[in-house]
C-alpha cells in the first residue's frame, strides 16, 4: 500500500510504514515540502494512488466534497 504523510505528523513515520512493507512519502519529500497545500497533497495522492495520513480535519473537509477525493487516515 502507498501512503502520503501530512506535515503535522513526524517524518519518522515513513520508516514505520516502510518497515511494515509499505511505500510512504512525507510532505518533506515533495517540492514545496511542509508548505505543500492540501490541493497539492490531493493531486499527488490521486496521481500516485496514495492514502493520505493526516491529523488535519480541514484536509478532510476540503477534499471530502469532491467526487475524486483520495483515501485518507486521520487521527
Amino acid at each position: 500500500m502507498k501512503f502520503l504523510i501530512d506535515a503535522h505528523l513526524p517524518p519518522g513515520l515513513r520508516q514505520v510504514f516502510a518497515t511494515a512493507g509499505h511505500d510512504a512519502l512525507h510532505t518533506l519529500d515533495l517540492p514545496d515540502q511542509n508548505a505543500s497545500r492540501d490541493g497539492i497533497l490531493n493531486n499527488v495522492s490521486m496521481a500516485e494512488q496514495r492514502v493520505v495520513v493526516t491529523k488535519d480535519t480541514d484536509f478532510y473537509y476540503s477534499t471530502n466534497a469532491s467526487p475524486s477525493s483520495p483515501d485518507f487516515l486521520s487521527q
